[in-house]
């Protein structure tokens, strides 16, 4: 079995900002009353970018970040539950801009916790040998499944991609826990296609725009993201004094504030930019991930633990030692260059 490491992130969002006060003006709401309940400030929402194309430039992101070419990827996984297609296959086409022709490619829907278990997924073919190389992204354009005209929805889901490589090499994942709860599917859900041909009524179609029930969604967060933090830890046999940043899914600061109290932590150490970007649901951990790594915030020897929770209902956890440490890169490229 080998040891299976993360080299490299990457990430991008439109460019398109979209703040509380433009939301207020189609919609009954402000930016007290979006802020004090979510913590969101402002959102990205694509005017031209789909699904694979935010995946492709958050690929490319990683992959320089790497120094891995797209011809050396065994693998590419699409974590979305905004595909451009039923098929084929986002990943397919994140393969066609990348010109990764020798990866296998397929998506999975987890939703927001769909980076970890994209994640989780990699990690197995490379541990058993199977693979050398994996990409991993999560990337959503929920502005494409989102009621407009639905306060309660509206104001939180965005858009944007994340994406991380994964490699052989030095223990880098310690453990993981993933699970699902389909008693809670209609908890949030945004329905296909319906049933309709020749032979059936079509009188029961449903809208295909993302719906939520916010409070068993809260929840169901508030209970799952302890669960999860302590079941890798009890794997790993860390505690969780020795970890250094939490990186969750963000989805709600009330969430991550009401988690932090029952761990019995501060809440400062969950990573959190849900003000700058709001829901991109499997994008979030992926996006959180890279700004720290590219804002050198992480350093080698760091214990990091993602954690997500998200329709289906779905859940997850990873705990990783980073082993990527940009400061003393930085520091040694500097040095180098001014001998």
């Amino acid at each position: 079995m080998y040891n299976v490491e993360i080299v490299g992130t990457g990430s991008f969002v439109p460019e398109n900002r979209v703040s509380n006060e433009d939301i207020s003006k189609f919609v009954d709401t402000s930016d007290e009353w979006i802020s004090e309940r979510t913590g969101i400030k402002e959102r990205r929402i694509s005017t031209k970018e789909n699904t694979a194309d935010l995946a492709a430039m958050a690929a490319r992101s990683a992959l320089d970040d790497a120094g891995i070419s797209p011809e050396e990827l065994d693998l590419i996984i699409v974590a979305t539950v905004t595909p451009e297609h039923f098929t084929p296959s986002t990943a397919c086409l994140v393969q066609a801009k990348l010109g990764a022709y020798k990866a296998t490619c397929f998506d999975i829907s987890a939703a927001c916790s769909g980076f970890i278990f994209g994640l989780t997924i990699a990690e197995q073919f490379i541990k058993t040998g199977l693979f050398k190389t994996a990409l991993v992204i999560g990337a959503e354009v929920l502005s494409k499944i989102v009621d407009w005209n639905d306060r309660s929805t509206c104001v939180i889901f965005a858009d944007g991609a994340g994406a991380a490589v994964l490699k052989r090499g030095v223990q880098g994942i310690i453990s993981e826990v993933t699970g699902s709860d389909g008693n809670g599917a209609e908890s949030i859900a945004c329905h296909a296609v319906p049933l309709k041909n020749k032979f059936c009524d079509f009188s029961k179609d449903k809208a295909n725009y993302l719906s939520m029930n916010g409070r068993e969604i809260f929840k169901f967060a508030v209970k799952i993201i302890p669960e999860c933090i302590e079941k890798v830890l009890e794997d790993s046999g860390y505690s969780i004094d020795q970890v250094k940043h939490i990186i969750p899914h963000q989805a709600n600061i009330r969430i991550l504030d009401a988690a932090a109290k029952k761990l019995q932590i501060n809440k400062e150490r969950f990573y959190v930019n849900i003000q700058r970007y709001g829901n991109t649901s499997g994008a979030s951990i992926a996006l959180a991930l890279d700004e720290m790594s590219k804002g050198g915030l992480l350093r080698n020897g760091d214990l990091i633990i993602l954690v997500g929770f998200g329709a289906g209902l779905t859940y997850g956890a990873m705990m990783l030692k980073w082993t990527k440490d940009r400061n003393n890169n930085e520091e040694e490229n500097n040095d180098a260059h001014n001998g």
